[in-house]
């Protein structure tokens, strides 16, 4: 059965509004199966142009809004996958959105940092955007039941929920989360970007992966790879643009102690961060069974809000007698805490945190009630 995409009704309902629609997300994730659904559904006034195609490319070389628009045809809807490909795409588009407002384009792009640095500037007001994540819970239930999403948590949170490997046995599927996060995962950072020494960013997302669920240092990651902060800061970049990883600012407001410059970083799918460091062993005989959970609630909670079309703040708070609580959300002024555990645990949250931000809600997230926090 193919599990439909909870994006693809939000963009339907934006098709022909006079903007571009901007798909982006990392390789594998389905941005191809998704397009080609919506060119089904729309097959008599739409084409589909694979963009890494040779033809296509030639084709898309035209500098002018009329050569360009005779390559399309008469069709209405133009789907351009893997439009980061295509040399000034951002111009182009703006160029056939400008000339040709009666025409829709849907681009994806696997990654961010070609796609959206191109598209930005030319395309000012001009497009709409989404990111496609992998499967999320939500979706999943499209094929199974609350029972067997449940049965199914342990694997996830050891494998993740790439698209592919959701419908794999157990040895299938780590080898295919791993080709990913080994083949194609930085394919798009080594194209498009300088990147001096390919080995130091292996190495450091590396160690990112070791660090789950810490605060991470810059001074420390630079002095063990060797390289400047400048390269290192550089790098995470390209790995967040990349959609490998995301980072949690230090939530600050009032206190002193609170540490307020620090950052945590995560990873978008706990597979790939286990690919990285060549561990799928069973939950019981790991030692980072708290931060993978962690990540995991949080990577899943971003879904559930991007479903809601809610775009809160988020972050994590400290303080420097490391007090402190996993996850913050703000939005609208109110504050909303969550702490992580993956068994059962009675956590009191800091009282600090309670005398200052009175209004809060807090939150212990454990596996009897995770789905009601991703719902």
């Amino acid at each position: 059965m193919l599990i439909k995409r909870e994006i693809q009704e939000k963009i339907e309902k934006d098709l022909w509004k006079q903007k571009v629609i901007i798909v982006y997300g990392a390789r594998q994730v389905g941005k191809t199966t998704l397009v080609n659904q919506i060119f089904k559904k729309y097959s008599e006034k739409a084409e589909y142009y694979n963009c890494e195609e040779s033809d296509v490319i030639e084709g898309l070389s035209a500098g002018t809004s009329t050569a360009l628009k005779n390559f399309f045809g008469e069709k209405k809807l133009i789907i351009l996958d893997e439009a980061q490909k295509i040399r000034d795409i951002g111009i182009k588009l703006k160029l056939l959105i400008d000339n040709y407002p009666e025409m829709q384009i849907i681009a994806t792009g696997s990654s961010s940092f070609e796609l959206s640095n191109i598209i930005n500037e030319p395309l000012t007001g001009r497009f709409y955007s989404y990111q496609l994540y992998p499967f999320s819970f939500f979706e999943l239930k499209q094929i199974y039941s609350e029972t067997e999403v449940n049965r199914l948590l342990e694997r996830f949170l050891r494998i993740g929920l790439y698209p592919e490997i959701t419908k794999l046995g157990e040895q299938e599927a780590q080898k295919q989360v791993s080709l990913i996060a080994n083949n194609y995962l930085f394919k798009d950072i080594f194209t498009f970007q300088e990147v001096r020494n390919p080995e130091v960013l292996t190495k450091l997302v590396q160690m990112l992966a070791l660090q789950l669920g810490n605060e991470v240092s810059l001074d420390e990651l630079s002095n063990s790879l060797g390289v400047s902060i400048e390269t290192v800061e550089r790098y995470i970049i390209l790995l967040e643009r990349a959609f490998v990883i995301f980072r949690l600012p230090a939530f600050s407001r009032n206190l002193r102690t609170e540490i307020k410059k620090s950052r945590k970083i995560y990873f978008y799918d706990c597979g790939i961060r286990n690919a990285l460091i060549r561990n799928f062993n069973s939950l019981d005989l790991r030692s980072d069974v708290g931060a993978l959970w962690e990540n995991f609630c949080i990577t899943e909670r971003i879904k559930a809000n991007q479903r809601k079309d809610l775009s809160p703040n988020q972050y994590f708070w400290r303080t420097y007698s490391q007090k402190e609580i996993d996850y913050i959300e703000e939005q609208g002024g109110k504050l909303s805490a969550f702490e992580f555990k993956w068994n059962k645990k009675r956590t009191k949250i800091p009282q600090e945190f309670l005398d200052t931000y009175k209004n809060a809600d807090f939150k212990i997230i454990n596996k009897e009630n995770y789905l009601k926090f991703l719902n």
